[in-house]
C-alpha cells in the first residue's frame, strides 16, 4: 500500500539520524531528572494534587519526556518539510501527484512519529523505571487505550502543525507562526504541569483545547484515570478534534491551493 510505504521510508529517514536520537535521548533524560525531582517536592508540599501520587506524578514526568518527540511538541517532522517546500515553490510538484498531499505527509509523519516514540520515547521511560520505579499501564486496557490514545494525539498534532505550514502560502515567513504554535503547545498540552493543576473554569477550558489530547490524555489514560465508558469518552475527545483538524486542513488547503500563489516563482 501507498502510505504503508510512504510511512516505513519515512521510518528509515529519521532512523539515519543516529547522533541526534542519542543526544535527544540524554537531553530528554536529564530534563526528566530535573522535573522529577521538582515533581517530588511539589507533591511532598501538596499530596495527591491533580488527583495523582507521588508516584504518579513522577510516572508523568517521563511519559512527558516520551511524548516530546513523538507528538512532535516543538514543530518538526513532514510538516516542516511542507512549510519548505511551499516557501520555495516546490509544492507545485506535491500538487501534480494522483495522491492528496494532506494524506502524503500525514503518512510520514506516522513513520516519523513511530521511530520517535520507539527511541526518544521508550530509552527516557526505561531510564525513569530504573531511577524512579515509575508506574507500568495501570490495567491492560489502559495499555491499549494508551496505545490508541498515542496514536490519536499524533494525529491531533499533525493536523495542527499542518495548518501552521501551510500559512506559508499567506505569509512570507512563518516562523513567528510556527513559534507562537510551539508555545501554546508547550503551555496548554500539560507538558509542564498537569492541567488537572489548572483551577475553575481555566482548567475546564485548557482541558478541553486540542493541546490537551497531546500529552494529558494520553498520560491519564495509561495511568488509569479513565476507564470504561469514561476512556471511550477520553478516546472520543481526540478523534473529535482529529476530525474536526483534518477537515479544517483539506479545507484550507483546497482554498490555498485554488488561488495558486507560489513565491519560489
Amino acid at each position: 500500500m501507498l502510505y504503508a510505504a510512504v510511512a516505513v521510508r519515512s521510518f528509515r529517514r529519521y532512523s539515519t539520524y543516529t547522533a541526534a536520537t542519542l543526544a535527544g535521548i540524554f537531553t530528554n533524560s536529564v530534563f526528566g531528572l530535573i522535573y522529577s525531582y521538582a515533581y517530588i517536592e511539589l507533591w511532598r508540599a501538596a499530596p495527591h494534587a491533580g488527583g495523582y501520587t507521588t508516584t504518579d506524578a513522577v510516572t508523568y514526568v517521563w511519559l512527558g519526556q516520551s511524548m516530546i518527540m513523538t507528538v512532535a511538541m516543538w514543530s518538526g517532522g513532514t510538516t516542516d518539510d511542507l512549510n519548505e517546500r511551499i516557501r520555495t515553490g516546490d509544492v507545485s510538484i506535491d500538487l501534480y501527484r494522483p495522491v492528496p498531499v494532506l494524506w502524503w505527509y500525514y503518512a510520514g509523519d506516522l513513520g516519523r512519529a513511530t521511530y520517535h516514540f520507539l527511541t526518544r520515547g521508550l530509552a527516557p521511560s526505561l531510564i525513569g523505571l530504573v531511577l524512579f520505579h515509575i508506574r507500568g499501564p495501570a490495567t491492560p486496557a489502559a495499555a491499549v487505550g494508551f496505545a490508541a490514545s498515542v496514536f490519536l494525539a499524533v494525529t491531533v498534532s499533525f493536523a495542527i502543525r499542518f495548518l501552521v505550514a501551510t500559512t506559508a502560502f499567506w505569509v512570507l515567513d512563518s516562523s513567528g507562526i510556527r513559534l507562537m504554535s510551539a508555545i501554546l503547545s508547550m503551555a496548554l498540552s500539560g507538558m509542564v504541569l498537569p492541567l488537572n493543576l489548572v483551577p475553575g473554569v481555566a482548567g475546564t477550558i485548557v482541558n478541553a483545547l486540542p493541546w490537551a489530547s497531546y500529552v494529558q490524555v494520553p498520560i491519564d489514560v495509561y495511568l488509569g484515570r479513565h476507564h470504561g465508558t469514561d476512556l471511550l469518552a477520553a478516546l472520543g475527545f481526540q478523534a473529535l478534534w482529529a476530525v474536526v483538524l483534518l477537515g479544517l486542513c483539506g479545507w484550507v488547503l483546497e482554498r490555498a491551493t485554488a488561488k495558486v500563489v507560489v513565491q519560489g516563482g
